[in-house]
């Protein structure tokens, strides 16, 4: 029975890592709380194949801001998603910080795929670019003159090099001929792609008393809220796909195509899926829902957030709550501001 047990342990750990990298659990607990003060040991890290291995142990210095690059990406995952029946919920004490949510090849999955491989190429660039790691730094290829007015300047974060160091990482695990894999790899460069997609001149002046006699601008990533805004839309508007199979000298080899040809096709940017997503109502361990049973609605929302979305037609409970805030704020000359202290009272309202 010993055995047995061991046996089926083995495959369930086998299943999780088949699914999606465990190695996102680096982003969260004590292992992401001990980054700063205790050397990365990569052979400590769950999930890694030999690949990932090979480029942690040549790269250790980078590997902090891989974690970090995780995290941002799960927390924006969490902000867009806080108002929606699945609202990104991590779980502890799992190596698969999401559970089985993302077992199937379902949008979320997608979402989250795109977002976590964004926010690695996002943390590592701007890791670059303060000079927190020293193997890389600004990005010397300047794309085009400079315009009337302005000369460049600055430090460009090298987009390129956090991307590279993303795709090098996150999609070495994704080398298998099948369908999932295929999946996966896109959505990874759909996030990444948003990064350039979104870097935008930012300039500052030179002069006396900023009078911008002289202007210096250079590329800058976006705040990465701006990427989970424009990674929300292409979750929106994901292309459903259907798993066709064909025979090379490989072996079978599974592709991806669309499943309605009255669409138009998916481009490079958009996010893909071909499995149906659970409705997330109620728990259920076999997918990974908790439900949303208790969860705090929008009572006057007529969208998902909406008590009648949310809650599933379930219904809602309402109670009051006193909160303290300031009020009556007063300026003084000079410089300070004086605030009492008020209690109000609110209505919160919770699916049933």
């Amino acid at each position: 029975m010993i055995y047995l047990g061991c046996f089926l342990l083995l495959c369930g750990l086998t299943r999780v890592m088949a699914s999606y990298p465990i190695w996102w659990s680096l982003a969260v607990g004590h292992q992401y709380s001990s980054l700063g003060t205790q050397p990365i040991l990569c052979g400590s890290i769950p999930g890694l194949v030999p690949k990932q291995l090979r480029f942690c142990r040549n790269y250790v210095e980078i590997m902090p801001s891989v974690a970090e690059g995780v995290k941002i990406g799960i927390q924006e995952c969490q902000h867009q998603f806080r108002g929606r029946r699945w609202n990104c919920t991590t779980v502890t004490d799992n190596l698969a910080i999401f559970g089985p949510v993302l077992d199937k090849a379902t949008r979320e999955s997608a979402f989250v795929h795109a977002i976590a491989s964004a926010g690695v190429a996002f943390a590592v660039t701007r890791a670059c670019a303060d000079g927190s790691a020293t193997i890389c730094g600004c990005d010397t290829r300047h794309k085009g003159p400079p315009g009337e007015g302005w000369k460049w300047g600055g430090c460009s974060e090298d987009v390129e090099f956090g991307s590279m160091v993303s795709r090098e990482f996150a999609d070495a695990r994704e080398n298998r001929p099948d369908a999932r894999s295929a999946m996966n790899r896109h959505n990874n460069e759909a996030g990444r792609m948003s990064l350039n997609e979104n870097m935008f001149l930012k300039c500052k002046c030179h002069g006396l008393s900023g009078s911008c006699e002289v202007k210096t601008c250079w590329w800058s990533q976006p705040d990465f809220r701006v990427i989970g805004d424009y990674m929300k839309d292409k979750y929106d508007s994901a292309s459903e796909m259907v798993v066709e199979k064909h025979k090379e000298s490989r072996g079978w080899v599974e592709t991806l195509r669309p499943k309605y040809n009255y669409f138009k096709p998916p481009t490079e940017r958009d996010l893909v899926y071909y499995e149906s997503s659970p409705n997330f109502c109620d728990p259920n361990p076999e997918t990974g829902s908790f439900g949303t049973r208790d969860r705090i609605c929008n009572l006057t929302s007529h969208g998902i957030d909406g008590c009648d979305l949310l809650c599933c037609g379930r219904g809602h409970n309402t109670r009051t709550e006193k909160r303290k805030e300031k009020c009556h704020c007063i300026f003084h000359w000079c410089c300070y501001v004086s605030c009492q202290e008020c209690v109000r009272v609110y209505d919160v309202h919770t699916c049933k």
